[in-house]
């Protein structure tokens, strides 16, 4: 079964949740995280990651009560608020994660002539680089999305001083981000 992120996120916004195993409409679900492969179309943020069905990266799952019993995932009630904090949270990470990739991992999965090793990733591997930088970009605007619905929700953002740290870190490896300046 594949999620259908945009409307899971709309759901969301409009305090429906809605559990992507049973389809039916709770006023909570279980949040919690797993790298089981068997789970990963329970992860609505996992929808549009590169290595599909078969990533072992830890995600984010949404279950109700009696599916998350079934599947064996501990995790806690979530309701729309705190479903969306955990999912800014997350996708805070993933830029994160984006951030640090950016700035030194890409070296680690490249074979780097030593004339290479002081480069930046868009002059060694165009190619890895647009990747990177469409990710980020559909990230920002993840991002973004979550942070327009605090404030139209009239609730704090956490830690609202992770987009300032954010900005200023990307901003400074001399990469542009839609988060700000």
């Amino acid at each position: 079964m594949q999620i259908n992120w945009e409307s899971t996120i709309n759901q969301i916004f409009s305090d429906i949740l809605t559990c992507p195993r049973c389809s039916l409409s709770y006023s909570e679900l279980i949040v919690s995280y797993s790298r089981r492969t068997s789970l990963n179309s329970y992860a609505p943020r996992h929808g549009e990651c590169p290595r599909g069905n078969g990533c072992e990266a830890r995600k984010l799952i949404t279950l109700c009560k009696t599916c998350s019993n079934e599947e064996n995932v501990p995790g806690m009630n979530a309701d729309a608020n705190q479903l969306l904090e955990a999912y800014i949270i997350d996708c805070r990470r993933d830029l994160e994660d984006a951030l640090d990739y950016l700035s030194d991992l890409w070296r680690d999965d490249l074979d780097l002539e030593i004339n290479n090793l002081e480069k930046r990733l868009e002059d060694v591997d165009p190619n890895t680089y647009k990747e990177e930088i469409r990710w980020r970009d559909r990230l920002e605007a993840e991002y973004l999305s979550y942070h327009n619905e605090f404030r139209k929700r009239k609730i704090r953002i956490p830690h609202p001083g992770w987009k300032s740290e954010y900005v200023e870190e990307i901003l400074s490896l001399g990469y542009k981000t839609k988060l700000g300046n």
